[in-house]
C-alpha cells in the first residue's frame, strides 16, 4: 500500500503562485486544482499545507494544459514572489540581502519541505572576488519532476533577489543537477548572462559575494520581529508532528481492507476515545474528516497506478462496497474514479 508522508508538504502560498502563473498563461486554475485534489477551502488558508505529491501532479497538469514545458523557468517572471507568504515577509524586512539569505535557508521549509536550501561564502584573497553559493538539495522522495522543482525554485530566487534590492542582479553561474535539455533557450533567457552548467553534482546559484551587503528596499525593522515570530511558530509546528498527522499516519497503517475504528486509533495513540475526540475538535477537525481526507489522498495516489482496479482501491480503502467508494470519491473531487483516471492518463 502507498504510504502517506504528511510531513512532505508545500505551503498554500506556493501553490497559489503556481496557479496564478498558469492562469496568466490562459489555463483554468480552478480546474487544475480540482484535477489534483486541491480544494478551494485549502487555497484560502494562508498557513495551509498541500502534499508534495499533489504539487508534482499539479506541475504535470500545468505543463500539459499550457503546452509550455518551460513554464517552470518563467515562474519568477509571471508572479510577484514577495506574495509567497510569511517567509517572503521575513526576507522583505531583513536589513541586507545577506541577512535575507540567512532567513531563506533557515525558514525554507515553510515554503517547501521537499527542498533544502543552504548558503555558503567562498572567500578569496581579494574580497571583491569572493563568491556566495545558494545550493538546493531535493529531500523528498515524492519529488519526481526534479527539473520542474529546481527550475521554479531558481527562477523565484532570482526574482526575489531583484525585487528585494531593486537591482537587476544576475548570477555568475547556475548549476543544474540534471541532464542538459535538448533546448536550453529559455534557461539562457531567464538566467543569462550567467554561465549555465548541467549534469552538476548539485543545483546551485553562484553570486558575487559583494551583493550580500546590499540593503533591502523599504525594510522595516519594527515589522521584522513580528514576521519572524510567526515564521518561527510555523517552523516549530512543521517540525513537531501534529495530532492530526499522527492520526492520519495511524489510519494509513491500519487501513488493510477495512475501515479503521476510532477506538483502535485512540488505543494506538495511548489515548481515550473521548480525549482524542476533544483534542481533534480543538484542532478544528473530527476523526471522520481525517478518515475521509486520508482516503481521498490515498485514492488519488492509487488511481495513478494502472495496476489497481477501482474495485481494488475501494477494498484497500476499507469501503464495504465499490459503489460507496464511487459516491465518496465523486463527493470529494466532483468526478467518478474512472473519469479521474482517464483525465490523468490524458
Amino acid at each position: 500500500m502507498t504510504h502517506l508522508k504528511p510531513d512532505d508538504t508545500l505551503s498554500v502560498g506556493s501553490i497559489n503562485l503556481i496557479l496564478f502563473a498558469a492562469r496568466q498563461q490562459g489555463a483554468d486554475a480552478d480546474m487544475l486544482a480540482r484535477a489534483v485534489g486541491i480544494t478551494p477551502d485549502q487555497l484560502r488558508d494562508p498557513d495551509g499545507r498541500v502534499l508534495i505529491r499533489q504539487v508534482q501532479a499539479l506541475w504535470r497538469e500545468v505543463v500539459s494544459v499550457t503546452n509550455d514545458p518551460a513554464i517552470t523557468l518563467k515562474l519568477g517572471e509571471l508572479v510577484n514572489p514577495l506574495t509567497l507568504g510569511v517567509l517572503a515577509y521575513v526576507m522583505m524586512h531583513s536589513p541586507t540581502l545577506g541577512k535575507a539569505f540567512d532567513k531563506l535557508c533557515h525558514y525554507q521549509a515553510i515554503a517547501c519541505e521537499g527542498v533544502q536550501t543552504t548558503g555558503k561564502l567562498i572567500p578569496s584573497d581579494d574580497p571583491s572576488s569572493s563568491t556566495y553559493i545558494l545550493s538546493l538539495h531535493i529531500t523528498s522522495p515524492d519529488i519526481i519532476y526534479v527539473d520542474h522543482t529546481l527550475n521554479s525554485e531558481l527562477s523565484i530566487y532570482l526574482s526575489v533577489i531583484r525585487a528585494l534590492t531593486g537591482q537587476q542582479i544576475t548570477a555568475q553561474e547556475i548549476r543544474f543537477a540534471y541532464p542538459r535539455p535538448a533546448n536550453t533557450c529559455e534557461h539562457e533567457r531567464v538566467f543569462g548572462p550567467a554561465k549555465l552548467t548541467f549534469d552538476a553534482n548539485e543545483t546551485a546559484m553562484l553570486l558575487d559575494a559583494t551583493i550580500l551587503d546590499t540593503p533591502i528596499l523599504n525594510a522595516n525593522p519594527n515589522l521584522f520581529p513580528l514576521f519572524e515570530k510567526h515564521a518561527s511558530d510555523i517552523l516549530s509546528q512543521l517540525q513537531t508532528p501534529s495530532l492530526k498527522s499522527r492520526v492520519k499516519a495511524e489510519i494509513v497503517s491500519m487501513m488493510k481492507g477495512e475501515e479503521p475504528a476510532l477506538t483502535t486509533i485512540a488505543d494506538r495513540l495511548a489515548m481515550g476515545v473521548r480525549t482524542l475526540q476533544l483534542h481533534l475538535k480543538d484542532g478544528g477537525t473530527t476523526y471522520q474528516q481525517l478518515l475521509d481526507e486520508t482516503r481521498k489522498e490515498l485514492a488519488i495516489s492509487h488511481l495513478r497506478e494502472p495496476n489497481f482496479s477501482t474495485t481494488d482501491i475501494a477494498y484497500l480503502l476499507g469501503f464495504a462496497e465499490p459503489s460507496v467508494f464511487f459516491r465518496s470519491f465523486k463527493k470529494w473531487t466532483g468526478q467518478t474514479p474512472g473519469a479521474y483516471r482517464l483525465a490523468q492518463a490524458w
